[in-house]
């Protein structure tokens, strides 16, 4: 499974929740409305900003560009983009979207991405978080008490040089239906990124429909 965060942060340096279903993450409020139709559908319902008030990167500015992601663009980040298409395949992988906000050091990162099926979309959620905790190093929680069954969150308080991380940061992966949302923060501290994810997860669920 891939690492996006990682090759992203590349690209930088050069230039109220409550669980509905077990293992799937559903807000209190959540939004109605059928499920997107195809990428530009699943762009629509990505936060716009941040609490932090970090200035949103164009997509273009970054490598590789974030916004729109097909199964093939997502596949190329791994080493072996044929063995990751077909994991990816037979997951159900429909369609993606990524959203960077960054200045003086701070960096935030959502990515939401939308499979066939519920099933899908907890493998791979489960997927992200266990090769971003080999990357990124740390003891991920699993059972976050401020985000609903279905997430898993991990803070870094020193990340190693090679990692890409400037500062202290943390991360959230969550199944909700057939959407899995990535959330990744870095900031003045862990327990700061930490606060800021939680808060991004929960506006993040809230945009989603139920599928």
């Amino acid at each position: 499974m891939t690492r996006r965060l990682g090759l992203v942060l590349v690209g930088l340096l050069a230039t109220g929740c409550s669980a509905a279903v077990p293992g799937t993450a559903t807000p209190v409020a959540t939004a109605s409305g059928g499920l997107p139709g195809d990428a530009a559908g699943l762009g629509d319902l990505v936060l716009t900003d941040v609490p932090s008030g970090l200035p949103r990167v164009p997509d273009d500015e970054l490598d590789p560009p974030a916004g729109p992601k097909t199964l093939d663009d997502v596949a190329g980040y791994a080493d072996d983009a044929q063995r990751e298409a077909d994991v990816l395949t037979d997951y159900g992988y429909r369609w993606g979207w990524e959203r960077f906000w960054r200045e003086e050091g701070g960096l935030t990162s959502v990515f939401l991405d939308q499979f066939d099926g519920t099933t899908g979309a907890a493998s791979y959620a489960a997927d992200l978080a266990r090769n971003d905790t080999d990357y990124y190093g740390g003891n991920p929680d699993r059972t976050p008490a401020q985000l609903p069954d279905g997430c898993a969150t991990l803070s870094v308080d020193e990340p190693a040089e090679e990692s890409g991380l400037t500062g202290p940061a943390a991360f959230a992966w969550c199944a909700h239906g057939p959407f899995t949302v990535s959330v990744a923060v870095v900031g003045d501290t862990s327990d700061a990124a930490l606060a800021e994810v939680e808060d991004l997860v929960d506006e993040q669920l809230d945009r989603l429909p139920r599928g």
